[in-house]
């Protein structure tokens, strides 16, 4: 089986239209998982945190009467229906994209129009893979950073829809950044663990500071997590530019969509996708980027 194994990544490694194959196909069935785990994962959070809220306020834990349980909810069970007619979707009625554009974006059922944002989720995340795939062959890098990937696009949406950055998946991300770390995948162990400390207490030095003048929230915790995980992965000398980006592209997109929406300036924006756009350019072609800034400035 050992030998099995390294034939494959020999093959990958020799062969790029396989390797980038392979990548696409499993990045694509991964996109179809992330839509359930970008719609369920809240719903589960908010599920435990009213479970814990009862609890503390001392409620009543009356049981369910017969027949009324509660039916098992996560990122396996129930399987997948239809919203408005409840019919089970069928696999072959799951095959990422291809069964989208074959149903012409409706259900097979009751002909319920089904969200063009699942295949764009899917389609996003396999492009992104390939990126990460092409820019770094096939190595333990390109694993990393393809399984970092496919996390933060899950983050992005979720953020998106919830304005929230789950532990469940930042907090993750911080262990394999440090672990890769351990393992020599990236940094040394001390540069990871420094990048991390200072990724997260930047922006939560922000935090407070902003919170202290306008007595106002300005971003949440999850945000401080999520440069954490970059700071782990590529130095607290990265930091800057991670940030930096991340708020000329939030400011400019932020202010366009609240234009277009029509909301108030007041209205709060999620700081978590532009974070994780900026950190995801940064891992890829940070270097570049900086050495652009720095022939601006004439150095």
């Amino acid at each position: 089986m050992q030998n099995f194994f390294l034939d494959i990544i020999t093959v990958m490694q020799n062969q790029l239209w396989f390797y980038l194959l392979t990548v696409g196909l499993v990045s694509l069935c991964i996109g179809s998982f992330l839509n359930v785990v970008i719609y369920r994962l809240p719903i589960m959070m908010q599920r435990e945190w009213q479970t814990e809220c009862r609890v503390l306020l001392a409620d009543d834990l009356k049981p369910t009467k017969a027949g009324n349980t509660e039916a098992e909810f996560n990122l396996v069970k129930p399987n997948s229906t239809c919203p408005k007619c409840k019919t089970a979707i069928k696999p072959w009625q799951n095959i990422p994209v291809l069964s989208w554009l074959l149903l012409k974006g409706r259900c097979a059922s009751c002909s319920n129009p089904i969200s063009v944002r699942y295949p764009i989720v899917e389609i996003l995340t396999a492009v992104l893979s390939l990126i990460v795939a092409y820019t770094f062959g096939a190595t333990e890098q390109a694993l990393l950073y393809i399984l970092i990937t496919w996390v933060l696009v899950a983050l992005i949406f979720i953020d998106i829809d919830h304005m929230l950055l789950p532990d469940q998946l930042t907090l993750p991300l911080v262990w394999l950044a440090l672990i890769a770390a351990v393992m020599g995948i990236t940094l040394s162990p001390t540069d990871a663990i420094i990048g991390a400390a200072c990724g997260y207490l930047s922006l939560w030095s922000v935090y407070w500071l902003f919170k202290l003048i306008t007595g106002k929230e300005g971003m949440g915790y999850g945000d401080f997590k999520l440069l954490a995980v970059f700071g782990a992965l590529l130095g607290w000398q990265s930091l800057l530019t991670i940030v930096l980006l991340s708020s000329v592209v939030g400011a400019i997109i932020g202010i366009a969509l609240l234009s277009i929406q029509g909301k108030d300036k007041a209205t709060p924006i999620p700081f978590g996708p532009y974070l994780a756009i900026a950190g995801w350019v940064t891992l890829l072609w940070g270097t570049q980027i900086q050495v652009f800034y720095f022939n601006l400035l004439g150095y």
